[in-house]
């Protein structure tokens, strides 16, 4: 096992990171990260294994830009000595040190000669810190190892490795996170056991998606939207409701896109193919340019990607192969600008439109994919984001503010043919609008005190419209109007009672007014919807406290208690709205954090949650076959989490992740238990789920890299839904994949597979919620091979 020392020269701060392997000549990988000269030594040392040490507060604090390709130690080593304006001393075979360049000479003076001094010994100064990892998601820029939580930080270029993806990209990394499989656009997020229903309802989502700090929708589905060009994604189980309010009751996904970079012009490059088994082919394109505008004060940054991914589901009676195929087009634009030295002003604007052709459900314990549906249905999805931030600095105070308006369409199509009534369409309509502002004021916690303060304005509106389509014919449905305005006002301190020991609370205070209507009922509802849809108010205070201690320098205890909720709103059940009710969640976890991920020799991550869930809205199938809405009872759920990574060797990284759950629902009310019987679990969460993955990179040759990813997920049976006609057992497979890339900074070739095995399982989705065919199932992609190029120019 490798360890790492830190030493530091002078009585300033210098950083040295030593592993036991010694460095080389032989070229390999670096890629060290802009930062200060210290951040990026300590970094340049653990990934080649050597010593360098910084002589000179003035030196370790000098801003480097990025330091990236493949080269020798000592390369690297005098790279980052020219970039800090500093000379590289070779002090052994595996040591250097970086000296500050001696300044010009001033002209001498006359003075009197020095007095003679007896010689001291200079006592070793003490080492200095580790670069940390920081948590942005916490809102005041928190050290990973004083987070109170347990958290997953996904890099983005792991996520991009081996094309560009979607949401999958972060289910297949973190096995707490798990999502249904309606299709692209169409999905609900999990984490951590808390999940309502399959669904695409009224209800908001349990888990929170922000891009930055702004949510990217209220009570839509997941927009899946491509990973690509992130500096990270970040993952936080819930409740996360002090600092994220609202439908954040498993917790929130942040997406980091890289910002503008104000001093170069750069752009990349990725072009695929791919050939799926028993299916059709596909194919993708991604694109990321870097445009300075103005010196150096102003810098466009644009990102495009589309893809078209082959289908691979039959319809004999419509006599139709490959039915179900997807397109997806998306790009996102930033515009910074520097305002001063220490503020930045962010436009940011992104959009993305998603096509399926048909839908992904097949007949259950059929040896092939095909499909009983007698008409096309499928789905198109539509996301609109537009944010504005201003991020600057009052002394040691930071501020942040942001604004968002984002809008997302999502049609779908249900086969809901009959005995009675053949070739018969269900088509539903979700439009969400969304207007979000939010500014905080933050202080990194440091010796003593950190601190985070805020309010936050939404203003959401949702309109749901159903129709049914035969031939000509339409006949509308009963639609429903959700609006919903929410101002919020939240802090968080937290302070060292020693140095190994802090203490935070936290509370938030949001008003809610809840507003809406139905839609094409018949006159005689007229009275009664006028009740039920009177606007009203609610409100929720949610605190929170949690200790963290130190028990060793890389080792951390940690105790919270967090709530969240959701707010109620309107549903759809046969020909009639009615309300909902909020929900909310009481969670009291123990968890204990050792190593940083991917940097340490050996990291470990372990958590203890267990949830009081009261009044839990969940979707289920009413009497007229349709997808409605209630409060079906109280829950408790308890989750075990664990994850952990393990270097063998200085370029083999193996790693690994757990989540086992155990939950319960109370007899639900009176008048849904004849409709939906009796429930004993919270759907849709597998009791165990679990990840194991191989990382390998190193140097083949002159100017060439390999790196190597291999993992494999297991997900555990579970239940659809709620009600006998969503009761039936799901998951129980084995999902694979590997992805293998040659190359170097400026062009590499990439080999992907993904479900080695070729298993067809069974996924987290409901083709439709009509008695068409009952016996339905999701599979899995089949088998599909990828090859791939990247170009950076």
């Amino acid at each position: 096992m490798r360890a790492y020392t830190l030493l530091v020269a002078a009585p300033v701060a210098a950083l040295v990171a030593s592993a036991a392997c010694p460095a080389s000549a032989q070229e390999r990988r670096i890629d060290v990260p802009a930062g200060t000269v210290a951040e990026s030594a300590i970094a340049l040392a653990r990934q080649t294994g050597s010593s360098i040490v910084v002589n000179g507060s003035g030196l370790s604090s000098r801003r480097v830009a990025r330091i990236r390709g493949t080269m020798s130690v000592q390369a690297a080593v005098q790279r980052l000595a020219r970039a800090a304006d500093a000379r590289a001393v070779r002090i052994s075979s595996s040591a250097w040190r970086l000296d500050p360049l001696p300044e010009r000479a001033a002209p001498a003076r006359r003075t009197a000669p020095p007095k003679r001094v007896e010689a001291r010994p200079v006592p070793p100064p003490p080492a200095a810190p580790p670069q940390e990892i920081v948590v942005t998601a916490s809102k005041r820029e928190l050290p990973l190892k004083d987070m109170p939580a347990q958290v997953a930080m996904l890099e983005g270029e792991e996520l991009s490795l081996g094309g560009v993806g979607g949401t999958e990209k972060i289910t297949q990394r973190v096995a707490t996170v798990s999502s249904t499989y309606l299709g692209s656009g169409r999905n609900k997020l999990f984490i951590r056991g808390i999940a309502d229903s399959s669904f695409t309802g009224p209800t908001q989502a349990t888990v929170g998606q922000y891009l930055g700090d702004i949510r990217l929708s209220y009570n839509a589905p997941d927009p899946d939207l491509r990973l690509s060009d992130l500096d990270r994604v970040e993952v936080l189980e819930g409740p996360q409701g002090t600092l994220y309010g609202a439908g954040s009751l498993g917790g929130i996904i942040r997406l980091v896109p890289n910002s503008p970079d104000l001093g170069s012009t750069f752009a990349t490059g990725t072009l695929g193919g791919a050939l799926t088994e028993h299916g059709d082919a596909s194919g993708d394109i991604g694109l990321v340019a870097n445009l300075p505008l103005k010196t150096d004060r102003t810098a466009l940054r644009v990102t495009l990607d589309a893809v078209s991914e082959g289908g691979y589901i039959d319809k004999p009676y419509l006599d139709r192969t490959d039915v179900n195929r997807t397109s997806i087009l998306s790009g996102r634009a930033i515009l910074r600008t520097r305002l001063a030295p220490d503020w930045t002003m962010d436009l940011i604007g992104l959009g993305q439109t998603t096509h399926a052709r048909d839908s992904q459900y097949v007949t259950r314990d059929q040896p092939g994919y095909d499909s009983a549906a007698r008409v096309r249905e499928g789905s198109e999805a539509d996301y609109l984001h537009g944010q504005l931030v201003i991020d600057g600095r009052i002394g040691t105070v930071r501020l942040r503010s942001s604004t968002a308006i984002a809008g997302q369409t999502l049609q779908e199509r249900y086969d809901a043919t009959t005995d009675v009534q053949r070739d018969r369409v269900f088509v539903q309509r979700n439009e969400t609008r969304m207007i979000a502002h939010e500014t905080r004021l933050w202080q990194p916690i440091g010796n003593r005190f950190g601190w985070v303060a805020g309010m936050s304005l939404v203003d959401n509106r949702t309109e749901l419209s159903r129709s049914l389509q035969q031939a000509s014919l339409r006949a509308a449905t009963t639609g429903v109007l959700n609006t919903m305005a929410e101002g919020t006002i939240y802090a968080e301190g937290s302070y060292r009672l020693r140095d190994n020991l802090i203490a935070t609370l936290g509370a938030r205070y949001s008003l809610v007014r809840l507003g809406g209507s139905a839609e094409d009922v018949s006159a005689a509802l007229a009275m009664e919807r006028a009740a039920v849809t009177a606007k009203r108010d609610q409100s929720a205070f949610l605190p929170s406290a949690s200790l963290v201690a130190r028990l060793a320098p890389e080792t951390s205890l940690y105790l919270r208690y967090q709530e969240g909720f959701r707010p109620g709103g309107l549903a759809i059940e046969g020909d009639f709205v009615r309300r909902f009710d909020r929900d909310d969640a009481k969670t009291f976890e123990v968890g204990v954090r050792h190593g940083r991920p991917g940097r340490d020799p050996f990291d470990l991550a372990l958590n203890l949650s267990y949830t009081r869930w009261n009044d839990i809205q969940a979707d289920f199938i009413d009497l007229a076959g349709l997808p409605s809405t209630a409060n079906i009872g109280d829950g408790r759920v308890w989750t075990i989490s664990a994850s952990s990574g393990l270097y063998i060797t200085p370029d083999l990284r193996v790693s690994g992740g757990a989540s086992v759950n155990r939950s319960s629902i109370d007899e639900p009310p009176f008048n849904l238990i004849l409709l939906l019987g009796r429930t004993s679990h919270v759907p849709n969460i597998a009791e165990f789920s679990g990840r194991l993955g191989l990382e390998y990179s190193r140097p083949i040759g002159p100017g060439l890299d390999l790196d190597a990813r291999a993992w494999a997920s297991y997900i555990g049976k579970s239940r659809l839904g709620i009600g006998p006609e969503l009761g039936d057992f799901q998951g129980d497979y084995l999902d694979s994949g590997l992805t293998v890339r040659v190359g170097n900074d400026r062009i590499g070739g990439t080999l992907s597979l993904t479900n080695l095995a070729d298993a067809k399982g069974n996924r987290f989705a409901l083709g439709t919620p009509f008695a068409v065919v009952r016996a339905q199932e999701t599979p899995l992609r089949p088998r599909t091979i990828r090859l791939g190029v990247d170009f950076a120019f």
